[in-house]
């Protein structure tokens, strides 16, 4: 048996990289398999075992020196299996040349350092999930917080997430350096609760719309490809997705069909990925400071939607947004990004990790007629405290009924409902928005969470 001759002990080719993490299966284990090549005038084995990073103390008997297949064209491979959550791990291997050899005598072979056994986030999404905050902010870096990055290479998370040197998919390149994004702190966050590596698999791109994103649209969706081409260099499975998107869809005509065309993406996805129920974690389109009234009403409209989907779809949950500050006049900032995280962490771990949170944002439960049809009283699910409001003259609904448009005069917090003042009674049928237009006045908020409402549309008033 002869080696290649130009290697020298034993060569890891594939099956690993530094900072790798893997995703867990439901046992809270994974399999690591790897391959390379070996060199020697002779060879017996080529060995390899998983320790401790920071000890080198064994991660498991079982994964203590086993022998790999190795064949006669200076080929091996092999398979660790059983790796518990957690990290993070080295990966050693050596070339035994003589049976019985001492292991500190044993030839040379390759490491992988800093591996991790976790869950796997992809970040999707445009601008506000790409990170385009702009200004300080405390969210540095930390071992087991890592980044499948636009090379395709496994490597420390960092800001920005989404900055392409040397990119390997120019399907999602940035026309400028991006910035702050929310999802590093969402990872800290999940680990420092369920004690495990997270890593996130960045193919989110700014101005991106709906489309590029779903295969069940007509034409060419590059970023769904780009996507699956990810999930399946990092080895197939994830934990969910991160989802941030709507803004380039926040006109009337595409909002409209929104909710029904998003559906239909989170199904593909779970299809193309073989997980039927795939975590999708999404955040509600925050506000923009300039537009006109179409504008306000695409934007109106696509919040309903958003809000909608997760009453229709299982596994999907979504997170307000509308109390974050900008860095712009349409992106969050740094600051509103770890407000942020902190939110969609906690819908994480309620809804995927089974913690015990309150992360559902109030939204509406119903609304009656009181005072003779002059005062609309909205019902509020999901407030844990009571409602209130920062700036008690600010007035972000709209109401139009058979007349049209009917003045609000005050708006009110009582409890967990609104009640809303209106300049007439109410002719005939009609409806309620709440959080009305691209860029809405001070919105009500779950005052003990600070948690603010979401936007809705055309909720019916109960006459």
């Amino acid at each position: 048996m002869a080696g290649i001759s130009n290697i020298v002990g034993a060569v890891i080719d594939r099956g690993a990289s530094d900072w790798q993490i893997f995703q867990q299966n439901s046992s809270g284990t994974a399999d690591i398999a790897v391959a390379g090549r070996w060199g020697a005038d002779k060879m017996v084995a080529v060995e390899l075992r998983l320790v401790h990073e920071d000890t080198g103390v064994l991660v498991a008997m079982h994964l203590d020196w086993q022998p790999a297949r190795t064949r006669a064209d200076g080929t091996w491979s092999a398979v660790l299996k059983a790796i518990p959550a957690g990290g993070l791990y080295r990966l050693e291997t050596h070339l035994r040349n003589e049976p019985g050899q001492p292991v500190e005598w044993c030839q040379r072979g390759d490491m992988r350092h800093f591996l991790g056994v976790g869950d796997l986030w992809v970040v999707a999404g445009q601008s506000n999930s790409a990170g385009y905050g702009r200004g300080p902010a405390y969210d540095p870096p930390e071992l087991g917080l890592h980044l499948f990055n636009n090379a395709m290479r496994w490597t420390l998370a960092t800001q920005p997430l989404n900055e392409s040197t040397d990119t390997a998919h120019p399907a999602n390149r940035e026309g400028g350096n991006s910035g702050h994004g929310p999802w590093l702190h969402f990872a800290r966050l999940i680990r420092r609760q369920v004690g495990i590596p997270i890593g996130l698999v960045q193919v989110s791109l700014g101005g991106s719309s709906l489309a590029s994103w779903n295969p069940t649209e007509p034409g060419h969706h590059p970023l769904y490809d780009l996507m699956l081409d990810a999930v399946k260099a990092v080895g197939g499975k994830v934990r969910g997705i991160l989802w941030y998107q709507g803004c380039s869809d926040a006109n009337p005509e595409q909002a409209r069909t929104y909710e029904r065309r998003f559906i239909r993406a989170v199904r593909a996805w779970r299809k193309a990925l073989k997980s039927p129920g795939l975590p999708v974690l999404t955040a509600q389109i925050n506000r923009m400071t300039t537009g006109d009234e179409k504008a306000a009403l695409g934007w109106t409209l696509l919040r309903e939607a958003q809000r909608r989907v997760p009453h229709r779809l299982a596994g999907v949950t979504v997170a307000p947004t509308l109390d974050l500050t900008l860095t712009d006049g349409i992106h969050i900032s740094p600051g509103g990004n770890m407000l942020l995280a902190e939110r969609i962490a906690q819908a994480a771990l309620a809804a995927v990790y089974g913690k015990k949170v309150d992360y559902r944002a109030p939204e509406p439960k119903s609304a009656k007629v009181a005072d003779g049809g002059k005062t609309i009283v909205i019902a509020f699910e999901n407030v844990t405290g009571r409602l209130d409001t920062i700036d008690p003259t600010a007035q972000p609904f709209r109401v139009e009924d058979a007349r049209g448009v009917v003045p609000v005069e005050k708006a009110q917090c009582a409890g967990a409902s609104v009640h809303l003042f209106l300049a007439r009674p109410l002719s005939g049928k009609a409806v309620v928005h709440g959080v009305w237009g691209f860029n809405p006045p001070v919105v009500p908020c779950d005052m003990d969470r600070v948690m603010p409402i979401l936007g809705f549309y055309g909720l019916v008033v109960d006459r």
